[in-house]
């Protein structure tokens, strides 16, 4: 299957990531900051990044842009807490920018696990490393 890197601050989110996909097949690194993951992304050969935006440090966005400059082929999947607002003088919808900044799927932190692996499974799928199998249905944006 894929070597995935999973950058999240919150190492509850890590742990979680991680067992969902190893369980799924897949090989798994985790950091805890953006730095950290950027530092991996140089030194691994990952096929796809799970990258929290909102970490102290370095953010996902800044990650993002780094990893894109670096290695543009990792597809990038981009994850937050932030609540997204319908309202339309409240906060941006950062998980919707972070796609039009290169990320090729979003999920809205708490996930469930069929959306997790289905955005996994759409994102590989659509670089061509995964064969095809069935998706949950779910609240995910799906890979272009």
């Amino acid at each position: 299957m894929a070597r995935i890197l999973v950058v999240d601050d919150d190492v509850a989110v890590q742990s979680t990531v991680r067992l969902l996909l190893e369980r799924a097949g897949h090989s798994v690194v985790t950091a805890g900051d953006g730095r950290k993951g950027l530092s991996l992304c140089e030194t691994g050969d990952f096929d796809l990044l799970f990258l929290d935006i909102f970490m102290p440090g370095m953010d996902g966005f800044e990650t993002m842009r780094m990893v894109r400059q670096h290695h543009p082929l990792i597809s990038i999947i981009v994850i937050s807490g932030r609540p997204i607002s319908v309202e339309p003088d409240s906060a941006p919808d950062f998980l919707t920018m972070a796609t039009k900044l290169g990320a090729v799927s979003s999920l809205q932190k708490p996930f469930r696990p069929a959306d997790l692996l289905a955005a996994v499974t759409g994102c590989l799928e659509a670089a061509g490393l995964s064969s095809p199998s069935p998706r949950p249905s779910g609240d995910v944006t799906s890979c272009r």
